[in-house]
């Protein structure tokens, strides 16, 4: 083991950098020359930061903007469970009022057959990004998505149409995954909670946007008042596809497929050259390079079964439950909103109309989640969240017992402010949290099943929450309120007990954290030096010792 050692006399959990000789050519110098990016890397401020990768930040920008695209695509077609136009097409009469709406069965369809094509691009993606890399997979998918398209633009039935949603889900699976693993990777320290945060910003840009554009088309009264949303999808894959060949490769996915120097020139890629040396770049994929060996020697394996053996079980236990729970907290009724605002006594242009100001929060809510993670840790923001979210949950479930029109307005705000509340928290830190607690070399595998586990739930949710607000189920309307408090309250209780913080913390430092079993209330204050030299630094002897045993 790479990392088991605990020095009493530095009070410190040190790595052995002793038995890394057989992974690293060189290690001695590899080491010195990554303990002093490591250092460099800690200490350096947030203006430092951007002045230096600004690149870096703009392009993990420019490739996180798929997501602007999946977040429009996924939600447009909860919202027109509504739309005039849309349910003249594919709606079916309410026997009791006349009324024409999409029966629950076919709205969990709809709203299913992403999902269930979401997880079949998940596994295609943690496979596929590996082996071919981020970049190329990426723009693969994006030509995958023009075509698919046309799908759901043509569909004649709610059968075509849920096919079409299948298809489009494959694709949008490889972006769910992909760009947080990126952007994960480009950045220092500094700067990762800001960049992979801001990935949730891009799903609430396109939310907000497909919320804007269904409600322009309400007055449209021919097919195309729901086929036009879906045509504005073609908008997105050409400008990112051009993006993401201009894109520098992931440092860290050529550093697993053994090409440093690659690596080293990517770094430059990535970096302002006039601050940031040569000599710099060769230290920081140093570090990628002792991390990487680190990881290989506590577990060896790349493949999914690993995800699930050792030390890294708990770490992909830790991401799945963490996007689970985005939905277990309740999260869900906001992506029914328009349906919730109906049901809960609102007119269809008043839904729509406060539907937008409901998805306006995914954007407001993430700039709010900057501020708080750089004062606040990843889990203290994450479980006083879903506190948050109990308590208005259960507030939103009590108003339904007073039918007035104040309390139907009331539980409208109300469903803004939870939307408020889970941007500025679980939203936002749970991307965070996903690309921090899996290993490097596991880490795009490890999104996936993280994605995965979300899917999964979103299966479940969109199997029951339409039945719990449609008038012809279960019609609980505001009053699944109350099941969602019994939900989020559950869910921080998971996370006061398995959840670790991993505000501040490299990867190599998180690595001999979890290879130690290190409790998830102590992951803040214990302390650890990656680099072993509480010990003393590698010697000349060490670096024999390296030699010899590579002859071995």
């Amino acid at each position: 083991m790479a990392a088991n050692l605990e020095d009493p006399s530095a009070g410190v959990l040190r790595a052995d950098n002793a038995k890394l000789a057989h992974e690293i050519d060189n290690y001695a110098d590899v080491v010195q020359a990554a303990a002093q990016a490591d250092q460099a890397e800690h200490k350096m401020t947030i203006r430092e930061a951007l002045r230096i990768h600004k690149k870096a930040v703009f392009w993990s920008v420019v490739l996180s903007a798929a997501l602007i695209m999946e977040g429009y695509d996924v939600v447009v077609i909860a919202s027109f469970y509504e739309q005039p136009a849309f349910l003249k097409r594919f709606g079916v009469e309410n026997p009791a009022t006349g009324q024409l709406l999409i029966p629950a069965p076919w709205q969990s369809g709809l709203g299913n057959g992403s999902s269930v094509g979401g997880i079949i691009g998940l596994m295609i993606n943690g496979w596929a990004s590996e082996r071919f890399g981020p970049r190329r997979t990426y723009i693969i998918s994006m030509l995958g998505m023009i075509i698919s398209i046309f799908g759901p633009v043509f569909s004649q039935t709610l059968a075509q149409l849920t096919a079409s949603e299948i298809i489009c889900g494959l694709f949008w699976g490889v972006f769910q995954t992909l760009t947080t693993a990126y952007a994960s990777e480009v950045c220092p320290i500094v700067l990762r909670h800001y960049l992979t945060a801001y990935i949730n910003m891009c799903w609430g840009i396109g939310i907000l946007l497909s919320s804007g554009v269904v409600r322009a088309t309400l007055t449209i009264n021919s097919d195309w008042g729901w086929r036009l949303p879906f045509v504005i999808q073609w908008v997105w894959p050409i400008p990112l596809i051009l993006g993401a060949y201009f894109a520098p490769e992931s440092p860290w996915w050529l550093v697993r497929q053994g090409r440093h120097d690659d690596a080293e020139k990517s770094v430059r890629r990535l970096t302002n050259n006039d601050l940031f040396s040569e000599e710099d770049a060769r230290k920081s994929v140093a570090n990628m390079i002792h991390t990487t060996a680190i990881e290989r020697e506590m577990q060896n394996g790349t493949s999914y079964l690993q995800c699930f053996r050792g030390i890294d079980l708990r770490r992909t236990e830790i991401a799945m439950m963490v996007f689970a729970i985005q939905l277990l907290s309740g999260e869900n009724l906001i992506g029914q909103g328009v349906q919730f605002f109906v049901q809960a006594g609102l007119g269809t242009v008043a839904a729509y109309d406060v539907n937008i100001a409901l998805n306006s929060m995914f954007i407001i809510g993430t700039v709010a989640s900057w501020f708080l993670l750089s004062r606040f840790g990843r889990r203290t923001l994450y479980i006083a969240g879903l506190v948050a979210m109990a308590v208005v949950l259960l507030i939103i479930g009590a108003l339904d017992f007073n039918d007035t029109d104040a309390s139907k307005w009331a539980s409208g705000a109300l469903l803004v402010v939870l939307n408020f509340a889970y941007n500025a928290t679980l939203g936002a830190v749970c991307y965070v949290l996903i690309a921090e607690v899996g290993s490097t070399r596991l880490r795009a595998k490890t999104i996936v099943l993280a994605r995965c586990s979300y899917q999964i739930m979103n299966i479940i949710c969109g199997i029951i929450v339409p039945r719990m607000l449609s008038p012809t189920a279960w019609n609980w309307g505001p009053k699944s309120g109350f099941f969602w408090f019994g939900s989020a309250a559950l869910s921080a209780l998971y996370c006061w007990f398995r959840l670790p913080e991993t505000r501040g913390r490299s990867y190599g430092e998180l690595d001999i954290l979890f290879e130690n079993k290190v409790p998830a209330w102590r992951f803040s204050k214990t302390k650890v030096d990656q680099f072993g030299f509480s010990a003393g630094p590698p010697t000349p002897a060490d670096e024999k010792a390296s030699r010899d045993s590579k002859q071995e």
